[in-house]
């Protein structure tokens, strides 16, 4: 079961952070986040202190995280997104994190699914994430639940990591637009 994350959940999600960007130090990485930069504890900290961060735990291990509000970066402004909405209509999807241990177990589908049907629920009229550009598993994730490719831009991560960034939305007014699931 997916749900809101609690206090007693920090401790778990920082040590799957740390679990992720350690094993991308030494197996290359597909997220270019970089440790001790983002995202670190106070990432989950604050997600959880703004209720806008969610977990699953299978067999008592935490197994995924992300965080669902409507902040949009500034950097969402320069992209060309073909369904514009109200900031308060549109759900982003942030730092969904999969830790090595629980990957390759349809986690990431999951959990983007679980935030369309929030999304969609709590009356959003479209989605929003960005991905790494060279993050290829994640792009084809989005697109495969039916994502449009909104654009790409590159970006200071953080203020220090730079990074080509690549926008997708979902619109919920357009459903011949998505793919059947």
């Amino acid at each position: 079961m997916i749900r809101l994350a609690h206090s007693g959940d920090i401790d778990a999600v920082a040590a799957s952070y740390d679990a992720l960007l350690t094993y991308e130090e030494t197996h290359g990485t597909s997220c270019n986040w970089q440790k001790g930069i983002y995202p670190t504890r106070e990432t989950a900290e604050s997600g959880c202190a703004a209720k806008t961060l969610y977990v699953k735990y299978e067999n008592d291990l935490l197994c995924a995280s992300m965080i669902l509000n409507h902040d949009q970066p500034e950097v969402y402004q320069n992209i060309d997104w073909l369904y514009p909405a109200q900031p308060d209509k549109v759900l982003v999807l942030h730092t969904l994190c999969i830790p090595p241990a629980a990957a390759g177990k349809g986690l990431g589908k999951e959990m983007a699914q679980f935030a369309l049907d929030l999304a969609k629920k709590t009356g959003c009229t479209v989605m929003r994430l960005d991905t790494w550009a060279q993050n290829l598993r994640a792009a084809g994730l989005y697109q495969s639940l039916g994502f449009r490719f909104a654009g790409s831009a590159s970006v200071m991560h953080q203020g220090v990591i730079p990074e080509e960034m690549i926008f997708f939305e979902y619109p919920f007014h357009s459903p011949q637009l998505h793919k059947a699931k």
